[in-house]
């Protein structure tokens, strides 16, 4: 099972980013092999509008079962949910942590978007 965390840098260290769409980088974690990769989102931090779309179209090319962030706009919700990828919002602290509360069961499964376009 590979889940894709939102971070501000490229290691399990970093502080999670609470944005999707224009986090700066994805941390995929193979969760059976413990192997992870740090994938950049670097046109899509300043994309003009699309940002969201754009990022949940990266997580479905990196072939992901989850995206775990602090939150999630509706265009990116909507391109997750058509994607079947699962959503999990409100994480904090660092890379390693979120993944941590991921595995304990203690994260959100998001039903709806919870913060408008273009936050």
């Amino acid at each position: 099972m590979k889940v894709l965390v939102t971070s501000q840098g490229e290691s399990l260290n970093s502080p999670v980013d609470p944005r999707f769409g224009r986090a700066k980088t994805f941390i995929v974690m193979d969760l059976d092999t413990g192997e992870y990769q740090a994938v950049s989102n670097t046109p899509n931090v300043n994309a003009t509008q699309g940002a969201g779309i754009q990022s949940g179209r990266l997580a479905l090319d990196l072939n992901v079962d989850a995206v775990v962030t602090g939150h999630v706009g509706p265009k990116a919700f909507a391109t997750l949910l058509a994607a079947k990828i699962d959503i999990y919002t409100g994480a904090e602290g660092t890379v390693e942590e979120t993944l941590q509360a991921y595995r304990d069961g203690r994260l959100k499964k998001a039903s709806s978007p919870d913060v408008e376009g273009h936050w």
